[in-house]
């Protein structure tokens, strides 16, 4: 190695050098325990390969030995003798230990690189032996790379047999088949220190799911027999008793919620089977209500037998929030969102929001009370009240809404399959637009009673970037509205999206299709609130907003009972960045069913921005035939996917 020739080129004295007294002889190694003669000659070292410059004189030695031994140079790194193992593991893990790996970059002198060497290669025998070939040994080498001023490292490899498991046994364990399919590893099974590792983890939590509650696993012993080239293993465990149940909850720290309330939270009861799964599950939902900061779960032993007592303790959070949102899209204008919330004005997890918006089209004030985990989880029991005035080119609604609901909502965490929500409104609005045949423009006021519902899958696999799956949802809101007698209509909305990954996932094709109608009433006594419209950012991109459909003598769209609607678009993502180039398509039809003729098209290219909290979103599109007053390019900006 360099650092054993640099030792040699020190011992070695220059060929022409005067030789040695007579009376200085070679002097035999000392005895063990006995102090060596300092002027004994050292051994001559082997030859490592790299060529070290021969020192023309004796006046001159030291300075050549100390120049070169001081010169910092480069090297690669060469792993041979790998063939018969996994070397792309082997690989991984040798480069994320190895200190020539860190230091490649580096220059470094012989003696570095030299020590580097060792320390690599008693690496890499463990590497190895933890793959089971406990015979392996690896030898360094340096040497010079020809026609440069480059090193090279070997490290060759004599990885040997692999050892198998002659033995497996579990002590302690009962008659449970789904605790020892929990522990893979079998009699015959190569020696693998990882799957080791992942086994005992997995047998653990086999312990808990299977109401082990206070059982004990040891961690496994192995032994090794070279002259077989064999190992045992052997793990000891206590099971303590029968499968035990759950007991009761109980509350410990700043007791923000109950015990009922936590019970209502978690998904056992007492009396079910144990479940350790199913604390950590509950440790998660408490900290989803964003109320609590830490949560302890400890399972202890109920007053009844073979029962398990959970004991929660809870940390207060900061219970307020201001947020807010800011938005810009052609058409749309700007928009900004201030809201301020408390979670537990109403406890447990009564929470009050007042929001107020300001935008070139819609102004609002709004009070929203949200029962989170309302007698289930998940559950929320939502009462509104608000008060908006909403201008566009369509109409000019000055509207107070108040409404009660349930509803099932997905989150972040814990990304729900199906929800739904259900709740009537009551909404009274003075509404401005134009009389269609005439031009002139009118006020009307409209009295409305909904009873919307939705229900919704999500088969996708992320909540605010999905990149697979598909999701569907249904709206259906029977509706009655009075003006100058009564009018009962119903609104149904049908919305579906797909998403398929190309290329390893650094290309998502995704697409989405809407449908809606509106039967039981002409047109003209429908609020223009309540009907459908079509265009902008979150419907045909190269539009304004509403702009796509039947228009009045003014030019300014009027709505309509059915809509037809498709995207397509190519997300495209390199690192946090991203470019999709999309294709849209809709009309709106006065109608009640969508006709799918007169469709208008857009087309634009769109960047995103990925963060944490979901992608930033850029769009430019432009109106592929346009009618009459249609800009040429529309932008919208917003948090999230289009779709």
């Amino acid at each position: 190695m360099i650092l054993g020739a640099g030792v040699a080129a020190r011992a070695q004295a220059p060929a022409d050098a005067a030789p040695p007294p007579a009376e200085t002889a070679p002097v035999a190694p000392a005895p063990t325990g006995e102090a060596l003669d300092p002027s004994a000659p050292l051994a001559t070292m082997p030859d490592l390969g790299v060529d070290w410059p021969e020192l023309p004189a004796a006046a001159e030695a030291d300075g050549q030995q100390a120049a070169t031994e001081s010169r910092e140079e480069r090297y690669d790194i060469v792993l041979n003798g790998l063939e018969k193992v996994d070397q792309d593991q082997v690989r991984k893990r040798f480069n994320g230990v190895s200190t020539l790996f860190k230091g490649r970059h580096d220059q470094a002198n012989a003696a570095q690189i030299d020590l580097r060497a060792r320390q690599d290669a008693t690496a890499l025998v463990e590497i190895l032996r933890a793959e089971g070939y406990y015979d392996a040994e690896v030898t360094p080498r340096v040497q010079r790379v020809a026609g440069t001023d480059r090193l090279r490292v070997v490290l060759t490899a004599s990885p040997g047999e692999r050892y198998r498991f002659a033995s497996v046994t579990l002590t302690g364990v009962p008659d449970d088949q789904k605790l020892l399919d929990a522990f893979p590893i079998k009699q015959g099974d190569v020696i693998d220190a990882d799957k080791v590792t992942a086994a005992e983890a997995s047998f653990k939590t086999a312990l808990g799911k299977q109401g082990y509650a206070f059982a004990k696993a040891a961690e496994p012993e192995i032994e090794v027999d070279h002259a077989t080239r064999t190992a045992t293993l052997i793990m000891a465990v206590e099971i303590d008793g029968a499968k035990k149940r759950f007991g009761h909850i109980s509350v410990t720290g700043q007791k923000l919620f109950s015990a009922k309330h936590v019970q209502e939270i978690a998904r056992f009861h007492p009396g079910d089977r144990y479940n350790a799964s199913l604390l950590d599950d509950l440790r998660r939902a408490l900290i989803q209500t964003s109320l609590v900061s830490v949560v302890k779960i400890t399972p202890v032993r109920g007053s009844q037998p073979d029962t398990v007592d959970v004991v929660v303790h809870l940390e207060r959070a900061p219970p307020r929030t201001i947020a807010a949102q800011l938005g810009y899209g052609t058409g749309e204008g700007v928009r900004a969102e201030l809201s301020w919330t408390h979670r537990n004005f109403f406890p447990p997890e009564g929470a009050v929001t007042f929001a107020g918006v300001l935008g070139t089209k819609e102004q609002s004030l709004s009070a929203v009370y949200r029962r989170s985990n309302f007698h289930a989880r998940d559950r929320f029991l939502t009462a509104q009240l608000s008060a908006s005035h909403t201008k566009t080119k369509a109409y000019d609604a000055k509207t107070a809404t108040i409404g009660i609901g349930i509803e099932r909502q997905t989150n972040i965490i814990w990304q729900k399959k199906w929800t739904w929500s259900v709740g009537p409104k009551f909404l009274a609005s003075d509404e401005r637009d134009i009389e269609p045949s005439t031009g002139l423009p009118r006020r009307r006021t409209f009295l409305i009673m909904t009873l919307p519902a939705t229900l919704a899958y999500d088969g996708s696999d992320d909540l605010l970037n999905p990149t697979r799956g598909f999701r569907l949802s249904g709206l259906l809101s029977p509706e009655e509205s009075f003006r100058k007698g009564s009018v009962t209509y119903v609104r149904a909305q049908l919305d579906a999206s797909g998403y398929v990954p190309l290329k390893g996932g650094k290309v998502v094709l995704a697409g989405r299709v809407r449908l809606g109608s509106i039967t039981g009433a002409k047109l003209e006594d429908i609020a223009p609130s309540r009907r459908f419209y079509s265009g902008g950012g979150g419907s045909v991109r190269g539009y304004g907003y509403q702009h796509i459909g039947p228009r009045d003598a003014n030019n300014d769209p009027i709505g309509g009972r059915s809509v037809a609607e498709f995207a397509m678009e190519a997300r495209i993502r390199f690192g946090n960045f991203g470019v999709v180039p999309f294709f849209d398509g809709g009309n709106i039809y006065t109608s009640s069913l969508p006709r799918f003729t007169g469709m208008r098209y857009g087309a634009g290219l769109g960047v995103r921005y990925y963060t944490t909290f979901g992608p930033i979103r850029v769009d430019v599109g432009t109106p592929i035939n346009p009618a009459k007053g249609d800009n040429p390019v529309a932008v919208y900006v917003s948090l999230g996917q289009a779709f």
